[in-house]
């Protein structure tokens, strides 16, 4: 016993080792191949006639960019497209969500991200950007029928939400502590919305025209709080790469405003007044994008771990707790389904079947953000994220026990029940003495796997803001813009959670089955 822990530990310390030296090489490499901060080069737009760009943008983010018939349409769209039949390029427009946009940019998949892109000195230091094409504002709405939040003092105590790395995002965690609210941090415009109509967060922070926007269509939100100016939007290349599309992107963009075009767009999404606001902010602003150093000095890789690992050791005690909490759940349902699916009863061996055809048969986030959001609006109460986390982990999960039962419990001897008959004993005994023990054993191993899998299944809940692992990271890298060496360090944490936990259940399980 002792002999096989520690060449399980010796083996485990071995992957350990070989997974931080492959780390730190990775690292060196991104390291040294990063590009320096440097003054823009300044580009010719005429080289990029007949070229076609890949651009990045977000998914939802109306007025800016959103679907329609299967197309992407919005003020970003119409400018990009606009720019490109004036300045005679093509372009390939790709809707990955505004942080998938900016890692595919990093990672030079896209040529530019045009997503209602802040300009920031922390951005300047890793992307070139455009002049500035539009001048936005925060605002706070709240539930059509919410008539107790009216400013920023009512939120004492409460849950805002705001959609990462956006302005809305800076501007509500730089006032958290002044109005004693916390914030709740999502990847989608939709996702927003939807906590604030479900009573799972009280306001939302965005940028106003969006706000706008969305109010304008009935999204059952209210506008509370004037405008707040508060930073431009640009389109952003990598730093040093596409100066010629940056020099064509500024180019189109200038005749655009000059020819009357871009207030035409505006006035679109916005109306005619706020068109000819947004004309006057811009017309003449000009940015010197490139020669702005930033003020900070980035750090190395162990730097980087030094500053990520407290905010990413919340990420994993939430992420080992939920697990924990919905496995437990997990099991007793599995175990139950699994003995009434092997019933001679056809009625409780009908509702086995229909419970594990439904949640194997659906995806796990649907069951997330029905939890989430859906329920609360049903009941008309809001259900705690933690509550929502362990319900869609907990069931999806006991599903697959439940098969995971039925098959151990189908996989022992006939003849050893009805041996056990032969001694005396009814269905009920012979199940509880002979055949579940046996079971046990058989199934043990596809149990400890599917622990290992609802470990992993936890970094979904990301999308309903529930504070695990891949959170976390997502929150650092919207700031620091180093998504590769942080996603890396979240690697090597599920690695050693993972193995840890797996290790510990193999012990659980040679001394339960020996």
């Amino acid at each position: 016993m002792i002999s096989d822990i520690k060449t399980l530990l010796r083996n485990t310390w071995v992957r350990l080792c070989a997974m931080l030296m492959i780390v730190a090489v990775t690292a060196t490499g991104l390291a040294a191949t990063a590009p320096a901060a440097h003054a823009a080069e300044v580009g010719d737009p005429a080289a990029t006639k007949g070229k076609t760009y890949k651009i990045g943008t977000d998914t939802t983010f109306a007025p800016f960019e959103y679907q329609e018939k299967g197309r992407m349409v919005g003020i970003d769209m119409e400018l990009i497209r606009s720019i490109a039949k004036k300045e005679g390029f093509k372009i390939e427009i790709q809707s990955l969500g505004f942080n998938a946009a900016l890692q595919a940019l990093s990672s030079n998949q896209v040529d530019v991200v045009i997503a209602g892109m802040s300009i920031t000195d922390e951005r300047k230091a890793t992307y070139d950007f455009s002049n500035p094409y539009f001048q936005s504002g925060i605002q706070m709405a709240v539930a059509a029928n919410n008539d107790d939040i009216k400013s920023y003092k009512d939120l004492k105590g409460r849950t805002v939400v705001a959609k990462t790395g956006s302005e809305g995002e800076t501007y509500a965690k730089e006032h958290a502590k002044e109005y004693g609210y916390t914030v709740t941090s999502v990847d989608q415009s939709s996702t927003m919305y939807e906590m604030v109509k479900s009573g799972n967060a009280v306001a939302v922070f965005d940028d106003y025209p969006v706000l706008a926007y969305g109010v304008s269509q009935n999204n059952g939100l209210k506008i509370v709080t004037p405008k707040v100016p508060h930073g431009e939007y640009g389109m952003a290349v990598n730093k040093g790469r596409n100066a010629d599309l940056l020099a064509a992107i500024d180019d189109g963009l200038s005749q655009l405003i000059s020819s009357g075009e871009y207030e035409t767009i505006i006035a679109k999404y916005l109306g005619a007044d706020g068109a000819k606001e947004q004309v006057k902010a811009i017309s003449g602003m000009v940015t010197d994008n490139g020669a702005t150093e930033t003020a900070k000095v980035k750090v190395g890789f162990l730097g980087l771990a030094r500053q990520s690992l407290p905010a990413l050791m919340i990420g994993l005690k939430n992420t080992l707790l939920i697990t924990v909490i919905s496995f437990v759940i997990a099991l007793i349902l599995g175990v139950a389904f699994g003995l009434m699916r092997v019933g001679e009863n056809r009625i409780v061996s009908g509702i086995s079947k229909v419970y594990v055809a439904i949640f194997r048969g659906t995806p796990i986030l649907v069951w997330a953000f029905f939890f989430y959001f859906g329920v609360p609006q049903l009941i008309g109460h809001s259900v705690n994220i933690w509550v929502a986390g362990a319900l869609t982990l907990s069931l999806n999960s006991g599903a697959y026990l439940a098969e995971i039962v039925r098959g151990a419990i189908q996989a022992v001897d006939p003849g050893q029940m009805e041996g056990a008959r032969s001694l005396g004993l009814n269905r009920r005994q012979s199940m509880a003495r002979v055949i579940l023990p046996q079971a046990s054993k058989i199934a043990m191993p596809s149990v400890i796997n599917q622990l290992v899998i609802m470990i992993k299944d936890s970094s979904l809940l990301l999308a309903i803001g529930f504070g695990e692992l891949l959170y976390q990271a997502q929150q650092l890298y919207a700031a620091n813009f180093r998504v590769t060496e942080t996603l890396l360090l979240v690697g090597v944490i599920y690695f050693v959670a993972i193995t840890i936990l797996t290790w510990l259940a193999n012990i659980v399980d040679r001394k339960v089955n020996r």
